[in-house]
């Protein structure tokens, strides 16, 4: 699947959350498909029984099944939403997600400033890198970075990149407030808190954005 194809798909995946009952019936000639992605970005057929990365769609998040409906109103993915779903002529594709459907896995170096790619694209799907604005979630523990506005402007950070990333917080009385990177320290924003429930982000000192 192309690059511009996913971006279609998670901007087309913003239709809100949706409830659906698996198996259920739908209407003649509409045709139904079932997809879970877990929080290491890894995307599965929802009814598959072992997850792991065996049984997921290698490469590029094949989500070649997700593709935008002319003429439909585009809004941004709710974040955090557990059920969305695409609409594409007489196919509803459901997508269930652990956390985010976005799901940065690498972190890209080279001549310019460093990038967080995301859903598998390498060097063909990222956002820049901003480490002022990484976001450690009190609560749940995970670590989350801005993502693409069609995605829902959040973006979760895989385990193994956040476990590289973990030794660069500098925390005050056990809370991040800092984050060390290429000799500069970043004073956290914590913008990404309103992404979340305010009891999930007590312990957080907000600031608040413009």
């Amino acid at each position: 699947m192309s690059p511009p194809a996913l971006r279609r798909v998670l901007s087309t995946v913003a239709r809100g959350a949706a409830t659906y009952t698996q198996g259920q019936r739908p209407e003649p000639r509409v045709r139904e498909y079932f997809y879970y992605v877990d929080h290491q970005g890894q995307l599965f057929l929802d009814d598959t029984k072992v997850k792991n990365f065996i049984t997921c769609f290698k490469g590029k998040y094949s989500w070649c099944f997700l593709q935008p409906t002319g003429g439909q109103r585009q809004r941004p993915l709710p974040a955090r939403t557990s059920h969305s779903c695409s609409l594409c002529g007489r196919e509803r594709n459901f997508l269930r997600c652990d956390d985010l459907p976005v799901v940065f896995t690498h972190l890209l170096a080279g001549a310019g400033p460093e990038r967080l790619s995301y859903c598998g694209g390498g060097p063909k799907l990222n956002v820049p890198f901003r480490p002022e604005s990484l976001f450690i979630q009190p609560i749940n523990g995970r670590l989350y970075h801005p993502g693409p506005q069609s995605g829902g402007g959040i973006g979760l950070v895989r385990s193994s990149l956040a476990y590289q990333l973990s030794g660069h917080f500098l925390y005050d009385n056990r809370i991040p407030t800092h984050f060390t990177w290429a000799g500069q320290r970043h004073r956290l924003t914590n913008e990404l808190a309103r992404h979340f429930l305010q009891s999930e982000v007590t312990a957080v000192d907000v600031e608040e954005t413009k």
